[in-house]
């Protein structure tokens, strides 16, 4: 943390809530006081993985918990949660507490629970130092978020004042231009996607930045569209993104990832997109 306070760096926290271990091979080994193994009522299998089921408000205090202790401990900037909340959306996992909460509606008694979580974790964020930032990166996908993971996304976007639940939203928005589903729909193509997002009530204060795919560079993003691959070995795919945002006076942008720009996959490719996002910024990358 010195060392990147040092260099001007700010540095947040990254989590995933609730995942314990998502597959049998990661990890291969479960500690003795692994919560699978210390509090096993807390935690629902989905095949291979096993996770921290989100109805169990006990499962949920001790993320919370988890967060107050890196606040505590790491002169961290923020806190940042991944994509991953509700692991499956078979009914059976929180069936009990469903039944016992007299909800009617499972799904949206689903995206309240997650929501009670993100809510806490912004406050106790607050509550350790006003100044740090509580953001969250969700799919591109709305409806995945909404109907799938039970991520309430364009809610957690308007809520503002005492009901504010984040600072940013961060959707991963890792395809490109054109990009098409086998279905023939366009909806995904970075041109169609990112107004939709821009499109959706913001509470002040709470920003909404863009991730965008870096490690699609060279690969493509398995569009149906014939220049899926090629779209993204231009050199400059990035910048021109980049630029699109700037355009529709997007909040922010960020890359999955960094790491991506200096592998051995495409370095001609990489170095080009380098050089055009410096052109394009002004600043080292």
């Amino acid at each position: 943390m010195q060392e990147a306070h040092g260099r001007g760096l700010s540095v947040e926290a990254w989590l995933n809530p609730y995942r314990l271990r998502s597959s049998a091979a990661m990890p291969p080994n479960l500690a003795e006081n692994n919560l699978a193994n210390t509090h096993p009522e807390w935690v629902c299998a989905v095949g291979d993985g096993l996770y921290l089921n989100p109805a169990e408000p006990a499962a949920a205090d001790y993320v919370v918990q988890g967060v107050a202790e890196l606040l505590q401990n790491y002169a961290v900037d923020g806190i940042h949660f991944d994509d991953y909340f509700y692991p499956t959306t078979e009914e059976s996992i929180d069936a009990a507490q469903f039944a016992a909460s007299g909800a009617a509606d499972l799904a949206a008694w689903r995206r309240q629970n997650v929501t009670a979580l993100v809510k806490k974790v912004h406050d106790t964020v607050k509550t350790a130092d006003p100044t740090l930032r509580f953001g969250i990166s969700p799919q591109g996908n709305h409806d995945n978020d909404l109907n799938s993971q039970y991520s309430d996304v364009t809610a957690w976007l308007a809520a503002g004042g005492e009901e504010q639940v984040v600072d940013y939203l961060c959707p991963q928005i890792y395809w490109g231009y054109g990009y098409t589903l086998q279905s023939g729909s366009t909806r995904f193509a970075f041109e169609n996607i990112v107004p939709a997002w821009l499109a959706y009530p913001r509470a002040e204060g709470v920003a909404l930045y863009f991730g965008l795919g870096a490690y699609r560079v060279g690969a493509g993003d398995g569009g149906a569209n014939p220049d899926s691959v090629s779209g993204w070995s231009t050199g400059d795919v990035l910048a021109r993104q980049v630029q699109d945002l700037r355009s529709q006076n997007a909040g922010g942008w960020a890359l999955y990832r960094y790491g991506s720009l200096f592998g051995t996959g495409a370095p001609e490719q990489t170095a080009a997109e380098c050089a055009a996002l410096r052109a394009v910024t002004g600043k080292e990358t």
